[in-house]
Order: C-alpha cells, then sequence, then structure tokens
C-alpha cells in the first residue's frame, strides 16, 4: 500500500514538473489576430533579459520591468499600465536600485508632475511638469535639506516668467524674468547675505537702459 501511495506521489510531481516547463515555454505568444497576449520576455544579444510584462490583446497590462544589458539584478525602469487608459505610472532606477525618478508616461512621453531624487533616492532633488513630453509648467528643485535651490516656470519648453534662486540658507540670490527661453524685464542680483548689489533691465538675453551696482568700498 506504501508504494503504490508513493507512486502516485511520484506520479502527480511529475505531471506538475512537465506543466510548470510547458507554462515556462508558453512566452511570447500572439493571439488568432496577430497580438500579443500573456507573458512576454525579451533579452539581450548577451542573454541577459531585457523586459518582462504581460499583455492582452496587444496591449501592455499590469507591470513592466525592464533591465540593464550590465546586469539583471534589480530593475533600471518599471512600469505599471492603467488598464482603462493608455498612461502608465513609472519609476527609473540605478543599476543597484537605487530610485532616481518617479512620475506618469503615456508612450515615450512624460506627462504631469515627476519627481527626481538625490543619491539616497529618498531626498526629492527636483520637480518638475510635463505635457507631452514636454516641460510646461512649475519646475522646483531642492538641496538634499529640503530648502528650494531654484523656482522657476516653463511654457512649452522654454521658460517664461519669473526664475528665482537661493542660497543653501534661504537668501534670495538671483530674482529674473524669462520671456520664450531668453532673460526678459526687471533683473535683480543678490549677495550671500540678502542684500540688492545689481539690477536692471534684459531685452531677449541682452542687458538694455540703465544697470546699477552697489559699490560696498564706498560704504
Amino acid at each position: 500500500m506504501k508504494i503504490n501511495n508513493l507512486l502516485v506521489v511520484f506520479f502527480l510531481l511529475a505531471i506538475f514538473s512537465f506543466q510548470a516547463v510547458f507554462a515556462q515555454d508558453k512566452i511570447n505568444q500572439y493571439n488568432a489576430d496577430g497580438k500579443r497576449i500573456g507573458v512576454w520576455k525579451k533579452f539581450y544579444p548577451n542573454k541577459r533579459i531585457r523586459y518582462q510584462g504581460q499583455f492582452i490583446d496587444g496591449k501592455e497590462v499590469g507591470t513592466f520591468k525592464y533591465y540593464s544589458a550590465l546586469s539583471s539584478e534589480h530593475p533600471t525602469a518599471i512600469k505599471t499600465f492603467l488598464t482603462d487608459e493608455h498612461k502608465a505610472k513609472v519609476q527609473f532606477f540605478t543599476e543597484k536600485g537605487v530610485l532616481k525618478s518617479s512620475g506618469e508616461m503615456i508612450g515615450k512621453e512624460r506627462i504631469g508632475k515627476w519627481l527626481y531624487y538625490h543619491e539616497d533616492g529618498k531626498t526629492i532633488l527636483a520637480e518638475e511638469n510635463y505635457q507631452n513630453g514636454i516641460l510646461n509648467g512649475v519646475s522646483n528643485t531642492f538641496y538634499k535639506t529640503g530648502k528650494i535651490t531654484e523656482s522657476s516656470y516653463y511654457v512649452q519648453g522654454k521658460l517664461h516668467g519669473n526664475l528665482k534662486r537661493y542660497a543653501d540658507n534661504g537668501v534670495l540670490l538671483d530674482d529674473l524674468n524669462y520671456k520664450n527661453g531668453k532673460l526678459h524685464g526687471a533683473a535683480k542680483y543678490y549677495n550671500i547675505d540678502g542684500k540688492l548689489i545689481f539690477w536692471g533691465d534684459y531685452e531677449n538675453d541682452e542687458k538694455v537702459g540703465k544697470w546699477e551696482f552697489v559699490d560696498d568700498e564706498k560704504q
């Protein structure tokens, strides 16, 4: 009786092993309409995995992981596709698995707010806004302490409007204005103590009119 039981166990194990191998082989499949279905895996010429994810009727669904040709230890990008939309939540990483940036994409174009991180993968280095893959809206950068470094505004990829730069102690250093990517309008420059030392106007990236400065030696 014990021998019969062992034979049954071995038989079942053999079936499960066959099914597992068979399931692993069923990747990179197409349906009757020639659209990708099921699990897909692609590899680099050096046999390292390039990406892995799942398709339904030719559309990416769920989580896709992308890897560098140099290492398969950590994904360099993870995309989570939303079933009812064309966009995906995306994270980019270093080859060591440290988070570099995160946001949303439609195809290869960034949309909405994106966050960029310092080397620790946690502290925010910058926040930018995109429209159809182009910078559009508020853009800020930060010191590791969290204090702001620079605040600016973009319209269709070009600086437009006010730009301010700060020292790491929070003191305002530059107060500038841009139009279509060029310095245009009032400009003020301050020293590290926050004292106004140089000011005037720009027009199409060139200084115009009267510029004034403070001569500290005369005070």
